[in-house]
């Protein structure tokens, strides 16, 4: 565990300030869930809660069934990292921290399709997935509140990603949500 060397008081109502830098390291908003755990030793863990992180193991299967009936490469995040992803891509992209551009996609609520010129990094070290030719992106929408986004991915050139593949990952993103909710 890292410490900080901030310290903070607890007011009257068993209330915490979360300092500012700690936050916006953590991409913590207002309104964020953050789930409570305690340990023998004393500790408080603070950890920030992903619902669709509950069924990771459920979300690794759902890529690679998605990769293998669409031949593309299929990524599943939450609000923060790549929680699974299909094929060769799984050792660079896995548990790997979302970039801000495709935060800020995921939080319009609105699917996307870009090609080679537009394309989106999906992590912060966007590396990899700059090589694409053409990737849909679609929001995971839980309890009406954006969960995640089911990403697919295309690497040859001749493939264009369009409507179809809209609806393959539209219908991936509502099961997901769907899972979530039960």
């Amino acid at each position: 565990m890292k410490a900080t060397g901030v310290v903070r008081r607890i007011d009257d109502l068993g209330r915490i300030v979360i300092p500012k830098e700690i936050r916006k390291t953590l991409r913590i908003k207002e309104g964020s869930p953050l789930e409570i755990f305690t340990e023998k030793e004393g500790d408080i863990i603070l950890r920030k809660y992903s619902p669709i992180g509950e069924i990771s193991s459920f979300s690794s299967e759902y890529a690679e069934s998605l990769a293998k009936i669409t031949d593309l490469i299929a990524i599943i995040t939450d609000k923060d990292i790549v929680i699974a992803c299909s094929g060769t891509q799984k050792k660079d992209l896995l548990e790997q921290k979302i970039s801000s551009e495709l935060e800020k996609i995921i939080d319009k609520r609105e699917s996307i399709v870009t090609d080679d010129k537009s394309a989106i990094l999906i992590t912060e070290k966007g590396n990899k997935e700059k090589e694409c030719k053409s990737q849909v992106i679609v929001p995971i929408i839980s309890d009406s509140e954006v969960t995640g986004s089911v990403i697919l991915i295309a690497k040859e050139n001749e493939m264009k990603l369009g409507k179809n593949e809209e609806k393959i990952a539209k219908i991936a993103s509502s099961f997901l949500a769907n899972q979530m909710e039960i």
